[in-house]
C-alpha cells in the first residue's frame, strides 16, 4: 500500500484527495497527521508492513529552526527506512497554488501591489526559502518586514491567502474553494468582489491544469 502522509488539514489536505482522485486515480492513502511533530510521532511508532510505502508531504523551510530540527529528525528516519519513507521535495501547499501561473487572471484579483510582491518572492526562492538580497523592491522589502514572526512559509499562507480573498477560491478553509474543482465560472463583478474567468468551467479540467503545473509535477514525480 503506498500512503501520503501529510501535516495538513482543511483546504491542504483537501488539495491531495483531489492530487489523488484525479492522477493518481484513487491508489494512495491520503492521511493527515496534523502537524509536523504529528509526521515524526506517526513514524516513529511505524511498523513497517511488507510492501509498503510513506510519502511524506512535509512542509520545510530553512529560515525556521523549529523546522529545521524537525527535518532533521525526518530525514534520518528516511534513511533508516530502506526506501520506505520518501520526502517530498516541497516548501508548502501554498507554495504550489502560489507559483501556478493561472493564478491570478483565474482568481481576477485586483491587487497588483500583491501580484508584484508575488513576483518578487517567487523569483527569489532558493533552496527552501526566500533570498532577500535578490530582492531590489522597496515595497516588497516593506512587506516581508512586516512579519512579526518572519519564515519563507509564513510569508507564503499569508500571501496566497491576500490573493484568493474570493472565497469561491480560497485555499483557507476546510476545503479549497470550490471554482478550483467544481464546474463554474465566476466572471460577476462588483464593488467588493472582483473574479477571474478561467479558459475553462470543468472541475476536473481546472484542477488537472493546477496538478500539471511545474511546481506541483516535481513533487508528484517523486510518488
Amino acid at each position: 500500500m503506498k500512503y501520503l502522509w501529510t501535516e495538513d488539514t482543511g483546504a491542504g489536505l483537501h488539495f491531495w484527495k483531489l492530487i489523488n482522485q484525479i492522477f493518481f486515480n484513487n491508489e494512495l492513502a491520503i492521511e493527515s497527521k496534523g502537524s509536523n511533530q504529528g509526521i515524526l510521532g506517526a513514524l516513529s511508532d511505524l511498523e513497517n508492513k511488507k510492501g509498503d510505502e510513506y510519502y511524506i508531504a512535509f512542509d520545510y523551510v530553512v529560515d525556521n529552526q523549529d523546522i529545521r530540527n524537525k527535518y532533521r529528525l525526518l530525514k534520518s528516519i528516511a534513511e533508516k527506512s530502506e526506501g520506505k519513507v520518501v520526502i517530498l521535495d516541497m516548501i508548502c501547499f501554498e507554495y504550489l497554488i502560489l507559483t501556478f501561473d493561472k493564478l491570478v487572471p483565474w482568481t481576477g484579483t485586483g491587487k497588483a501591489d500583491k501580484i508584484k510582491i508575488r513576483d518578487d518572492i517567487l523569483s527569489a526562492i532558493e533552496d527552501h526559502r526566500i533570498n532577500l538580497s535578490k530582492i531590489d523592491d522597496e515595497k516588497t522589502l516593506q512587506y516581508l518586514a512586516g512579519f512579526k514572526r518572519y519564515s519563507t512559509e509564513r510569508v507564503m499562507k499569508s500571501l496566497v491567502g491576500e490573493l484568493t480573498e474570493n472565497e469561491k477560491w480560497s485555499v483557507k478553509g476546510s476545503l479549497m474553494g470550490e471554482c478550483w474543482y467544481k464546474d463554474c465560472c465566476i466572471s460577476e463583478h462588483s464593488d467588493n468582489l472582483r473574479c477571474g474567468l478561467p479558459e475553462v468551467e470543468d472541475g476536473s479540467e481546472k484542477m488537472r491544469m493546477l496538478i500539471q503545473s511545474e511546481s506541483v509535477q516535481k513533487v508528484l514525480n517523486q510518488i
